[in-house]
């Protein structure tokens, strides 16, 4: 009987250990989030502040844990906070998806980023445009594409005519230019080669590739509650419309988590397949160095340690509105672990920023519902991931 009672009493305090142990975990967990939380909290509220934003989420991987922190108002008018199914426009960021799935077509031999636009879309072989190569159109280097659509093109056969008159004001190659109609063309022959439109493409294979599981271009009814109200600067409520190249260029929708879940997939933290694994190692090339900035496939590269004055200075208006001279990097570089990786984005009515260094396997994305200064959005960011260890 001594022994069965001493059995049992040793058994009582092994199974009192284990919880101790359980609580105690649990409190360091919530310890660490409160104190994330708190570094969170001390970028983004002034930032709401200053810029009169009514909603922001922030999403942030460190020490191989997800954690996400929401402020404010997803709709003024009803007064839906955000929460973390809020789905949020990221504009240019956008971008790097549409780099992603040119990798992946390239992976599957449908297409050669030395392969030309007249390629693929026969119909402009002899226009200059014909002739700039896929590389170009995904480096912003095509030689002075326009960054937005011409107001006077509404549908694809007006986009067609319009890039068969269309000349350069430089040679390809040797400045940067940056244009949604480069990326939303190289959208478009990605798309074409992997013979479905983008939009199926990115909801069918590339989001749940990569476990985003709330991310769309087109936002089905069943989750058009969770789509934030945008504000334009002087706070009129305003969306994206869909327009020419506008689902290539800037339109995803989607959540803090999932873009979390994008940075681990690009970081090496996600179990991917093969394809995959290469096609978002192969957007990270370098291909020109413009500045202090290295430009690969749509995402910027800086060396790390990062020196947050020339990440701003590549994120200028300047930078995305006048040519910039640029110099070929031979043979492409590709990265290693000493790398900043960004993309900022915006519409009309959201402002988004997303990052990762992968040597310190940690990222953050920024979403907001309206649109403020860049530099603002990487002071943020950089304050945050600098006192988590970056």
């Amino acid at each position: 009987m001594k022994s069965i009672a001493l059995q049992f009493l040793r058994i009582s305090i092994l199974a009192i250990g284990s919880m101790l142990t359980i609580t105690a975990m649990s409190a360091d967990v919530d310890t660490k989030a409160d104190a994330i939380k708190h570094v969170t909290d001390e970028a983004i509220l002034p930032v709401m502040k200053a810029h009169a934003v009514p909603g922001m989420t922030v999403g942030i991987f460190v020490d191989g844990k997800q954690y996400v922190f929401n402020y404010g108002l997803a709709s003024r008018s009803d007064g839906t906070p955000v929460t973390d199914t809020t789905l949020f426009e990221i504009g240019s960021i956008s971008k790097t998806f549409i780099a992603t799935m040119t990798t992946l077509a390239q992976g599957r031999g449908k297409l050669a980023l030395t392969d030309t636009v007249a390629d693929h879309l026969p119909s402009l072989k002899g226009s200059s445009f014909g002739e700039t190569t896929l590389l170009s159109l995904g480096t912003h280097t095509t030689g002075g594409l326009p960054q937005q659509v011409p107001d006077d093109v509404s549908n694809n056969e007006q986009l067609i005519t319009y890039l068969k008159n269309w000349k350069p004001d430089h040679p390809q190659g040797q400045y940067r230019t940056y244009s949604n109609v480069s990326i939303g063309l190289l959208g478009v022959i990605a798309a074409q080669s992997l013979q479905q439109p983008t939009v199926t493409i990115m909801q069918e294979q590339i989001f749940p590739a990569l476990d985003m599981k709330n991310s769309y271009i087109v936002v089905p009814d069943s989750k058009r509650a969770d789509y934030a109200q945008g504000y334009k600067q002087d706070d009129t409520p305003v969306r994206l419309k869909e327009d020419v190249l506008s689902a290539e260029a800037y339109g995803v929708k989607t959540t803090a988590s999932d873009l979390v879940q994008f940075i681990k997939a690009n970081i090496g933290e996600m179990k991917l397949t093969p394809e995959f694994t290469l096609a978002l190692k192969n957007t990270h090339t370098g291909y020109f160095k413009a500045g202090g900035m290295t430009q690969s496939l749509v995402w910027e590269l800086y060396p790390y340690p990062t020196d947050i004055a020339a990440v701003i200075e590549g994120s200028t208006d300047h930078m995305a509105r006048d040519a910039t001279p640029v110099t070929k990097i031979t043979p492409p570089m590709i990265p290693g672990k000493n790398v900043f990786i960004h993309k900022t984005g915006a519409t009309n009515g959201f402002g988004a920023y997303i990052a990762f260094v992968p040597e310190k396997k940690m990222g953050i994305v920024i979403l907001a519902n309206k649109n403020y200064p860049s530099a603002v959005r990487i002071k943020a960011a950089q304050q945050i991931l600098g006192q988590l260890g970056l």
